[in-house]
């Protein structure tokens, strides 16, 4: 797998690449860079200078940049990094070499997925979650969404009707990202109803003693598809990182 490392002098700043067997190139951290056509996924170092490091990740994007990208960061900035940044996952500087490799593989398999399947656009009526450039619109205005609030309504919007109890949710929204218990489910779930307001919250459906669903509005149409990504069947199986 080759892979590109944008950071400004700080090479090491995810001291498992060195144990791994994948090719890194390494660029200055500045949005104009170029990824070779066999780049896999595009690491922007994130440990420093949060701002610079989301705006390189922006303007990649923005520069319909189609290649997976990965924030690496601090543990302390985890709280900045969000559905704004644009980027596909984010790994702790200090992770481990089992972890970098498996979400390195699960977003160069999830885009592979979705390149083959669609563009990554789902319309549910007047709701349109765009995967490639992770934003949601409601009724043409863009929701303010948090990278997990983005992750859990887009996994569920994937499932209409299918009911999740919290901790499949946590399994899969959140996977090896999360310690702890169910309630940030429901803290979530309350987020996001008061985002979507008062038309739309019954979109995100409560089965009492089980869990939620996504529910689809009486005569919505339903457009494209969200690819599942591809590595939820072995979540279980990955390590536990501190969020």
């Amino acid at each position: 797998m080759n892979l590109l490392l944008l950071t400004d002098g700080h090479a090491d700043v995810l001291p498992a690449l060195d144990l791994l067997p994948y090719t890194v190139q390494v660029a200055p951290r500045d949005e104009r860079a170029v990824a070779a056509k066999d780049t896999a996924v595009i690491l922007v170092d994130a440990s420093t200078e949060l701002n610079q490091a989301r705006a390189t990740c922006r303007a990649l994007r923005g520069n319909g940049a189609a290649t997976p990208l990965i924030a690496v960061v601090r543990e302390g900035g985890l709280v900045a990094v969000g559905a704004d940044w644009c980027v596909d996952d984010f790994v702790l500087t200090t992770a481990g070499p089992a972890e970098v490799a498996a979400r390195l593989s699960m977003v160069a398999g999830r885009r592979s997925r979705e390149t083959a399947t669609g563009d990554g656009l789902l319309q549910v009526g007047d709701l349109v979650i765009d995967a490639n450039s992770y934003t949601t619109r409601l009724r043409g205005e863009a929701l303010a969404l948090t990278y997990k609030e983005f992750e859990l309504l887009r996994y569920l919007a994937q499932h209409p009707g299918r009911v999740f109890s919290r901790d499949q949710l946590l399994r899969e929204v959140w996977g090896y990202d999360y310690f702890g218990g169910t309630r940030t489910v429901d803290v979530h779930v309350r987020r996001l109803r008061a985002k979507l307001g008062p038309r739309c919250e019954t979109m995100i459906g409560t089965v009492r003693q089980v869990g939620y669903k996504f529910v689809t509005p009486p005569g919505a149409e339903r457009h494209g598809v969200l690819p599942v990504p591809a590595a939820e069947s072995s979540w279980d199986q990955a390590l536990v990182a501190l969020r």
